[in-house]
């Protein structure tokens, strides 16, 4: 028996046409595995043009609003939609409550779930895209989402640890800092990373994430500690 997703819709402020969209964006290819009899298929496609979607709304609205050159308008894009601060917004809505997800998966709580997360929020605004089209996920993206803008601007939050290794590694070395993969595990639906943070031959720290973007980040955060920067 479907579950009813009225109180979702409530949450996220928007009620699909077609219920069958809403139901595959918030299915996990995990629980396919234990219900292979469930009518729907996994969110990833969704999530998949979700993406698109997503990219190209935030990057018409810093377009149109700000003059500011591409590196800023690339570094708070980055800002808002980076997997964290989707997380962030789709725990707010209450995804967790109605994510169709394996047993196992529902036990993990940590650093995975957030990327679940993540994902499932660019496959809603895909199935939001795919149900009523491109102006009512913009208005779902602009009303969740960029509304994030302010505080992102305002707390300097866009500067992130890649950036500022980086900008003070040429300031006081005039060395571009180098990342390089250590290791790499898992299989391809959720891999792992291991990256170095190199100035010059020297490694000087390292990071794990579930991207390379991500242990990259890591690795930039742990190299400011050991250089105290």
């Amino acid at each position: 028996m479907e579950k009813d997703l009225s109180e979702f819709e409530k949450d996220i402020g928007f009620s699909f046409q077609d219920k069958r969209n809403i139901y595959q964006a918030l299915t996990h290819r995990s629980y396919l595995n234990e219900n292979p009899h469930h009518p729907y298929e996994n969110n990833e496609r969704l999530e998949f043009l979700g993406d698109a979607v997503l990219e190209l709304v935030v990057t018409e609205f810093l377009y149109k609003k700000y003059p500011n050159p591409e590196g800023d308008l690339t570094s708070w894009r980055a800002a808002l939609v980076n997997a964290k601060t989707l997380a962030e917004i789709a725990e707010k809505l209450n995804f967790n409550d109605f994510l169709l997800l394996s047993r196992g998966e529902k036990k993990d709580v940590g650093r995975a779930r957030q990327y679940i997360l993540a994902n499932t929020m660019e496959s809603i605004i895909g199935a939001i895209y795919i149900d009523s089209g491109y102006d009512m996920a913009k208005k779902f993206i602009e009303s969740h989402i960029i509304i994030m803008l302010d505080s992102v601007i305002s707390g300097r939050t866009y500067k992130d640890a890649k950036s500022s290794f980086q900008e003070i590694a040429q300031e006081k070395l005039s060395i571009t800092p180098a990342y390089e993969v250590l290791e790499e595990w898992g299989p391809d639906h959720a891999k792992n990373f291991r990256i170095g943070v190199f100035l010059g031959k020297d490694l000087v720290a390292e990071g794990e994430g579930h991207s390379k973007q991500d242990a990259q980040q890591e690795a930039a955060k742990n190299g400011l500690k050991k250089m105290n920067w």
